[in-house]
């Protein structure tokens, strides 16, 4: 009886085996498998879905895979054996691939799901109202944020962490609104600096402006 279900086991092994000789994995899929955590090294959270999916999204299209994550790529039918066992078998390693940029916090949402498309899907409905209302807090704060008693330097550090996390949440800002928070905030001591910089005729960019902030402290300092 033994040695019936021990032939049995080898002969099922041997099948396997057989089988995937048939199947080729694509190199672009070995690449993408093995380089996509080092691609998006930061892992997918609440806070940081657009530029994730942006990345994501970059990479699958360039190695011919994006049709997997939006659906135009759909699994063939159980009667085509060979095209349906190769579908499942490149889908099954995106899975894996996806499954390694995403945080702790977030794996539970996805774990059961069965196919690339949806945990696109459901990644998407989830995370993203999520980030819209991630956006318009930080660029409430923004629009809030005083100087008070910070050194210059600390005031426009904070400013460009608070631009910067928008950017991550998927959402930019142009340049004169920046400089439009930036002088807003400042202490009452810096209004005829306020008054020159709106005054100005042509456009200022922000490193001449932080580089100006920065002199301007220390005139005011003496």
């Amino acid at each position: 009886m033994a040695d019936q279900a021990s032939t049995t086991s080898n002969q099922e092994i041997s099948n396997i085996s057989a089988s995937l000789e048939d199947f080729v994995v694509p190199n672009p899929l070995k690449f993408l498998i093995s380089n996509l955590k080092n691609l998006v090294p930061t892992l997918l959270t609440n806070d940081n879905y657009s530029i994730w999916r942006l990345q994501m999204l970059q990479y699958f299209t360039a190695n011919g895979f994006s049709g997997h994550l939006t659906g135009i790529s759909t699994c063939p039918p159980a009667s085509s054996e060979n095209d349906h066992k190769l579908w499942k078998l490149i889908d099954r390693n995106l899975i894996s691939a996806l499954l390694s940029t995403i945080s702790a916090s977030v794996i539970p949402y996805v774990i059961n799901l069965t196919t690339a498309h949806e945990i696109w899907l459901d990644l998407e409905t989830r995370l993203q109202p999520t980030n819209r209302s991630r956006v318009i807090q930080l660029k409430n704060e923004l629009h809030q944020i005083q100087m008070k008693e910070r050194s210059m330097q600390q005031y426009l550090t904070q400013i460009k962490n608070l631009v910067d996390n928008i950017a991550v949440a998927g959402s930019t800002l142009g340049t004169e609104d920046i400089i439009l928070y930036i002088l807003n905030g400042l202490l009452s001591s810096y209004n005829s600096f306020k008054t020159a910089i709106r005054t100005l005729l042509n456009p200022i960019s922000l490193d001449i402006l932080y580089s100006l902030l920065c002199s301007e402290e220390i005139n005011i300092k003496q």
